[in-house]
């Protein structure tokens, strides 16, 4: 869907952790999730708040899949402790729009080798996270791709 919103002229941030996988298989690849999931969390962290930097200034709205939230809720999971102060993380705009479990559309591929049962863990985590921080949530609906974008660029206005 964040292609759809790209090709319509929006701003978008592709995800961390797949940009940390390719640049990992590109390399070393020591911080690879199935190799070091600490490393590749805070590099995907590192990377997720340089993103958030470059952008937090911009005049219109920015999509971003995934971010800090994310790889710091990531870490909090594996190790317990929260890397970074949660008022960091509170600093994206008040509306999350999450994308369910959908086995229809999950796939695994070279950067996503967790089964369907992890992402949906992940998920229920992830919704756990964010409301915890303040964010309202907003579940995609299950429509394709165009439809999915055009609902959720009609929520905009409304979302403030």
């Amino acid at each position: 869907m964040l292609d759809v919103l790209a090709q319509r002229g929006h701003a978008v941030v592709p995800e961390p952790g797949r940009r940390v996988v390719q640049r990992e298989q590109a390399g070393t690849g020591r911080a690879l999730p199935w190799v070091d999931l600490a490393a590749f969390l805070h590099q995907a962290l590192a990377l997720a708040t340089a993103d958030h930097a470059e952008y937090r200034s911009a005049a219109d709205w920015v999509f971003f899949d995934r971010g800090m939230v994310d790889a710091a809720d990531g870490l909090r999971h594996l190790t317990g402790m929260l890397p970074v102060d949660a008022a960091e993380l509170q600093s994206y705009h008040v509306n999350v729009f999450l994308a369910p479990p959908w086995p229809e559309i999950y796939v695994g591929d070279h950067a996503r080798r967790h089964d369907f049962a992890a992402a949906e863990a992940e998920y229920w985590r992830l919704r756990t996270a964010y409301a915890a921080l303040g964010y309202r949530l907003h579940e995609l609906p299950r429509l394709d791709t165009e439809a999915r974008a055009d609902w959720l660029l009609a929520q905009l206005p409304a979302a403030g």
